[in-house]
């Protein structure tokens, strides 16, 4: 049985979410249809890339993500079908495949498929599934687009590192206010290794010197800093909600795109603590 899961910025409030999954159903009655996620924010490319790629990993080789943000196309915008990692992605080249990897694809097609409809302003109903059950009835990318070789660039998920500092972004404010940076491990140990730091985001009173495994090993209401399940650098309140006390993104008032630094201080730290 094809999975074939939905990226999109449509909401649940009205018919849209309903008429792809019916279109789908109506080409490819046995395919099983998962929600990533409705609520990305509208025609944001960078918010759909962290869900997508931080979702997909854990699905079955050979499954189908159709992106429904920024779906339309034009002379300039295109729209693909990239294979990458096992998976299929289908969506418009504006940039988001070169947020979704970390490599560039490893093959891309742009989609020649013959159209049902004349009506294109709904291309993922009318062409985005189309393409997806194409694929999920065992088709091949090649039957349905001429291959391309390579896709829009974007600014991407990565910080400047410098020789004492990585100067890093916030990419992610997730539903409880937690604030996802675009420092991964990696980058941190790479510059840190036994000296201490600071990660700076704003007022000097903010500051945070210490990593630590998980929000509670500081107390409720207490700010905190540890690489989470993306890898990436996040920074939160323990215990904090946005709405309920406020999370870490309405408490230190950050937003998408703030800079975030780290910095090592100088001092090498006792082996103990390292």
């Amino acid at each position: 049985m094809a999975i074939i899961t939905l990226t999109t910025d449509m909401g649940l409030r009205d018919h849209y979410v309903a008429a792809v999954k019916g279109a789908i159903l109506s080409q490819h009655p046995e395919a099983q249809i998962i929600d990533i996620s409705h609520q990305v924010a509208p025609f944001d490319n960078m918010h759909t890339a962290f869900v997508l790629r931080n979702a997909y990993p854990e699905f079955p080789r050979g499954s189908i993500h159709i992106i429904g943000v920024n779906s339309e196309a034009d002379g300039h915008t295109p729209h693909l079908v990239v294979r990458h990692d096992g998976h299929f992605f289908i969506g418009a080249d504006n940039g988001i495949f070169s947020l979704l990897f970390d490599t560039k694809p490893q093959d891309c097609f742009e989609l020649t498929i013959k159209l049902d409809t004349d009506h294109l302003a709904f291309p993922t109903k009318n062409i985005f599934v189309k393409a997806a059950c194409h694929l999920a009835r065992g088709g091949t990318p090649e039957v349905i687009g001429r291959k391309i070789p390579e896709v829009r660039e974007q600014l991407n998920f990565r910080p400047v590192m410098l020789s004492d500092a990585i100067k890093g972004a916030v990419i992610h404010i997730d539903g409880y206010g937690n604030v996802v940076t675009n420092i991964t491990r990696i980058h941190f140990d790479e510059l840190v290794k036994a000296h201490t730091f600071r990660i700076s985001f704003g007022r000097s009173m903010h500051d945070i010197t210490s990593i630590s495994g998980t929000y509670s090993d500081v107390p409720a209401g207490e700010r905190v800093a540890f690489f989470g399940a993306t890898g990436f650098l996040e920074i939160a309140v323990n215990k904090g909600v946005a709405g309920g006390g406020g999370g870490a993104a309405q408490l230190l008032g950050l937003r998408v795109a703030d800079p975030v630094r780290l910095e090592i201080t100088g001092m090498i730290r006792n082996a103990a603590n390292a």
